[in-house]
């Protein structure tokens, strides 16, 4: 497989934003070189050879995943699973303390190979327990077929997101201020050298933007390892939730990072557009009173190994509308979010972590800000 493709996998295997990602600090770079060899090991079948958890005829499969157990305590407003800092500030969320426990970030994926006179063909199939309601029901993260080195379809992060330097975090979003989202998509992906990449994508909209119209996305990436630079472009279109108005939908994300001393991780990623809301963290409305509601977001995070076991990091998002928007009684223009966590690499495949959460969002209409502070710990074992 190549480098960019096996790069794919692994990333999406580990998740972004699971607690072993750790950014790309040199205890990732580790645990991604191994998952890297298991998907070249996959490719790399000759006659008696058995690499993989299975082999069915000529295909070989691969199950990985982890179990995670998370356990939190809101202070001031009740942010759920995940720390949604969208409902602070809402009278129904306001608490003098919440504890909580979940296990629904558990997931499991598969990866098959199965060589062909087109190329080798591999499959994802990926679930994690995050059901709708607070309920832990098996949810589809990832299914998709990748067929040679540069096609990929069905559904998988979209391009639009920056997946090399999305900052870590214990809880499941993490900041505001960054795309997130899986798509239906068709993509095609080729090289600009050893350590470039171009893609394009034709991709099914986010639920948020109310529009059957396809999403267009492009994206360039360099990457040696010690720098990345990305910059991914999007366009489509977005209507308001009675499909009175539509508007063009279109944005762009500059994303960046530098290993500029041992162990330390800098990373920066700024989003611009209209209509942008539904693909960011913040969940910002795309249409307002029949105009496009333009954003400005980014975040920043560092990060620092300390030692074989320790990883430590703080990160900012934020996110400025120019329309109110709501998802709840409260109108906001601006989010923002403070992580500040560490990771301890107990065993191998076992890692603990503790985050400390700050959000603020403000309220337009009232002219106040609220604010809310979550502590999370947690327990993850990677397979």
């Amino acid at each position: 497989m190549t480098r960019t493709k096996a790069i794919l996998l692994a990333a999406s295997a580990l998740s972004v934003t699971s607690t072993l990602a750790y950014a790309q600090d040199a205890q990732t770079q580790a645990e991604l070189d191994a998952l890297r060899a298991r998907v070249e090991a996959l490719e790399s079948v000759g006659p008696g050879s058995t690499p993989g958890d299975f082999r069915i005829g000529n295909t070989t499969l691969d199950v990985y995943g982890y179990v995670k157990a998370d356990f939190f305590y809101d202070f001031e407003f009740d942010q759920g699973d995940t720390a949604f800092v969208n409902v602070i500030g809402e009278p129904s969320a306001a608490t003098s303390g919440t504890f909580g426990a979940t296990a629904r970030q558990s997931r499991i994926g598969l990866l098959s190979n199965t060589p062909s006179n087109i190329g080798d063909i591999q499959g994802q199939l990926e679930l994690d327990l995050f059901g709708s309601g607070g309920t832990a029901e098996l949810r589809l993260r990832h299914a998709n077929v990748r067929i040679g080195d540069h096609w990929l379809i069905g559904q998988f992060w979209t391009n639009f997101q920056p997946l090399d330097t999305y900052p870590t975090s214990v809880e499941f979003n993490g900041p505001v201020g960054i795309a997130f989202a899986r798509q239906n998509q068709v993509r095609y992906t080729g090289s600009l050298g050893s350590d470039a990449a171009f893609s394009f994508s034709i991709e099914e909209n986010v639920g948020g933007s109310n529009s059957d119209d396809p999403v267009i996305t492009a994206a360039a990436e360099y990457n040696d390892g010690t720098y990345i630079a990305r910059i991914a472009g999007l366009y489509g279109q977005a209507q308001d939730s009675g499909g009175t108005f539509e508007v063009d939908q279109y944005g762009v994300t500059l994303s960046g990072s530098a290993r500029l001393w041992e162990g330390g991780l800098f990373q920066v990623n700024y989003t611009n557009g209209a209509a942008l809301g539904p693909y960011l963290i913040g969940l910002g409305d795309a249409v307002v009173g029949g105009e496009a509601n333009d954003v400005d977001a980014f975040t920043v995070e560092l990060r620092q190994q300390l030692g074989d076991k320790w990883n430590v990091g703080i990160s900012y998002g934020y996110e400025d509308y120019d329309l109110p928007t709501s998802t709840g009684t409260l109108a906001f223009t601006e989010l923002e979010t403070i992580h500040v966590n560490a990771f301890y690499q107990a065993t191998e495949n076992l890692t603990l972590s503790a985050e400390y959460i700050y959000g603020e969002r403000n309220d337009v209409i009232s002219g106040q800000d609220f604010d809310g502070n979550r502590v999370q710990f947690a327990a993850q074992l990677n397979f």
